[in-house]
């Protein structure tokens, strides 16, 4: 087992569990791409078991703080039964799941989805990268599924020096599937869908979306970045008169039509706009419309901290503009999925956008991801999806 020893006082993350080591952390050693290494602290002290990424600023991995645990095929059993028995506790009313979510499930760089009988996996990271068989293997007996399509597909691959990799790993056939949720049925592509295929983690703020039109009576909606209609079929399911859905993709459109259909709601509630979200919001402005409740859930616009401050703007721009477009009592959904952005910060640049609109805003409640989306109490860079229900006072 080869060894990476770390600078003095660069061991306090991994005493308080936190799972990354970075290049800067180390004092020597260096191993293959996923191979698992023995961290130790300058003194010799043991610290953690973790996956080696030579090409990656996050070098190591951690799999496991235990000097007695293997990282063997019975660890990664262990593992998967652990987040598969929390999710089956969850109760989830959907047939759509997260069943393993990286750090805070203690598997670093996996994500598992569950679509019906599909289950679709990003290997995000080195270590599972090196174990992808045996975990694919695992996935398929210990949920009974029949296939499993592979997304690693994302940018985190690149920084890791892995190429991106997409295709069925075991099994195949068409990559569309139809899941349930909270009632309604969705279709996604699992080879061409947002991250996996779906905004999973959206699926409770959607059930509040519904319940908010429902409790306050909200007549005219507006759904910008709308995707493929989760929030839209929500508002309608509420009671809404009539929902605005803009997006500037037209196969998303597409399918958020389709949902409308597929549901038996009524397509003459429903305007679709292929626009830009922050020009359409400034038309609206101009023309004096106002809407009841709005949701603002934008792509991910800080993908790293370095982007951090003009994603700032960009975040308070476009909530400054759904601000003017709410009567009092109206209701603002608006939410981040940009994990360099914090839930404080968040707040602070959405009372801004109020701020700079003239209004007064109080919040209500906040949203963040489904529980089958956990954070790890160490690890609080897994809390990248946050959301706020504010009402305009």
């Amino acid at each position: 087992m080869k060894t990476i020893r770390l600078k003095a006082g660069k061991e306090r993350s991994l005493l308080r569990r936190h799972p990354w080591v970075f290049d800067t952390a180390m004092e020597s050693g260096r191993a293959d791409l996923g191979e698992t290494v023995r961290v130790e602290a300058v003194d010799g002290r043991f610290l953690a078991w973790g996956a080696y990424a030579p090409a990656s600023r996050i070098r190591v991995r951690a799999w496991s703080f235990e000097e007695a645990e293997r990282i063997d095929a019975a660890f990664f059993e262990r593992r998967l039964r652990a987040a598969l028995d929390l999710r089956a506790r969850l109760a989830i009313d959907s047939d759509g799941v997260r069943l393993v979510h990286g750090e805070s499930d203690g598997l670093p760089g996996l994500i598992v989805d569950r679509y019906a009988d599909t289950l679709v996996a990003q290997f995000g990271a080195s270590g599972v990268e090196r174990h992808k068989d045996r975990l694919a293997d695992l996935l398929i007996q210990l949920t009974g599924c029949a296939r499993l399509y592979e997304r690693s597909d994302s940018g985190v691959r690149q920084l890791e020096g892995l190429p991106p990799v997409t295709g069925w790993l075991r099994g195949g056939g068409p990559t569309e599937v139809t899941i349930r949720e909270h009632g309604w049925r969705l279709t996604l592509d699992v080879a061409t869908g947002h991250k996996t295929g779906y905004y999973l983690d959206q699926r409770d703020s959607r059930r509040a979306c519904a319940e908010l039109v429902r409790r306050f009576g909200c007549a005219e909606v507006l759904n910008a970045y709308c995707y493929t209609g989760g929030f839209t079929l929500a508002a309608l399911s509420g009671g809404a008169r009539h929902v605005v859905s803009v997006d500037s993709s037209a196969p998303a459109l597409q399918r958020a039509r389709a949902h409308v259909a597929l549901n038996g709601l009524d397509e003459a509630r429903c305007t679709w706009l292929d626009a830009d979200v922050n020009a359409t919001l400034r038309a609206f402005v101009a023309e004096g419309r106002r809407f009841d409740l709005i949701v603002l859930d934008p792509p991910k616009l800080a993908p790293s901290a370095a982007h951090l401050e003009r994603a700032a703007r960009a975040y308070k721009d476009v909530n400054r503009l759904a601000f003017k477009l709410l009567p009092p009592g109206g209701l603002l959904l608006t939410y981040s999925c940009s994990g360099a952005v914090g839930v404080e910060l968040f707040q602070k640049i959405v009372a801004s956008a109020a701020h700079e609109a003239g209004v007064e805003a109080a919040i209500l409640a906040r949203h963040g991801g489904a529980p089958d989306h956990p954070v790890g109490l160490a690890f609080p860079e897994g809390e990248y999806l946050k959301g706020l229900v504010v009402v305009r006072r």
